[in-house]
């Protein structure tokens, strides 16, 4: 691995020398750079990846809420079809992307990592679509365009899931806002109905199990 890649094509090649294009379990109509057992990034330790100057790459593997997520748009794409869309805490951009192929008309994908974004940016051409990828920490704003907010495990750290959750329900008044989640330990206990549940095979080293229930709920 190469160390501290700075630019967004240091990343980009980055990405591509540590990843290989592979369709998520319960995704097979996407195809994403995910780490595996076949590269060095799959079981890169933290202090290794700090050397680095890496993130986590949350980017690098399909979760069990976003493949639930993208799952259930590819499957109701009424749900999204003509409307803009938001992806906020946006990974690899595997919602994003499946609601670009359900027929969305604006898809803006939000990651603030900025390896996130170009491997955002590598997934979404591998895939024959087009998003806006936004930069910013959008949690607080509110903005009449979008019509369909979509988060998939967001609820990973206490902090952030407190601060996601209210933003969502306050989003929730003016759009359909919709949660991809294995119900991790943070996440909302209230004020949501779910819609689907769906058994994700997902890899013991990232998830602590080999398959993972995770569900889509609309937050209410």
């Amino acid at each position: 691995m190469k160390i501290r890649p700075a630019t967004a094509a240091d990343r980009a090649a980055f990405i591509r020398a540590n990843t290989r294009l592979l369709a998520p379990r319960l995704v097979p109509e996407i195809q994403l750079y995910q780490a595996d057992a076949l590269v060095p990034l799959w079981r890169a330790t933290e202090p290794e990846l700090e050397v680095l100057g890496l993130p986590p790459p949350y980017w690098a593997f399909a979760w069990a809420g976003g493949q639930a997520l993208a799952r259930y748009i590819l499957d109701h794409p009424e749900t999204v079809a003509g409307k803009c869309v938001l992806d906020f805490g946006s990974g690899s951009g595997m919602a994003a992307i499946a609601a670009a192929k359900a027929g969305a008309a604006r898809v803006i994908a939000a990651e603030i990592d900025a390896f996130g974004r170009v491997a955002i940016a590598l997934n979404a051409a591998a895939n024959g679509v087009t998003l806006e990828i936004a930069d910013a920490d959008l949690v607080g704003r509110i903005e009449p365009a979008w019509r369909v907010v979509i988060a998939g495990d967001v609820c990973y750290e206490e902090p952030m899931a407190g601060r996601v959750e209210a933003w969502l329900k306050s989003l929730a008044r003016q759009a359909l806002v919709l949660m991809g989640d294995p119900e991790r330990t943070y996440f909302p206990a209230s004020g949501l109905d779910m819609l689907a549940r769906y058994a994700v095979e997902t890899v013991i080293e990232i998830e602590d199990s080999d398959l993972r229930n995770a569900a889509v709920w609309r937050v209410m």
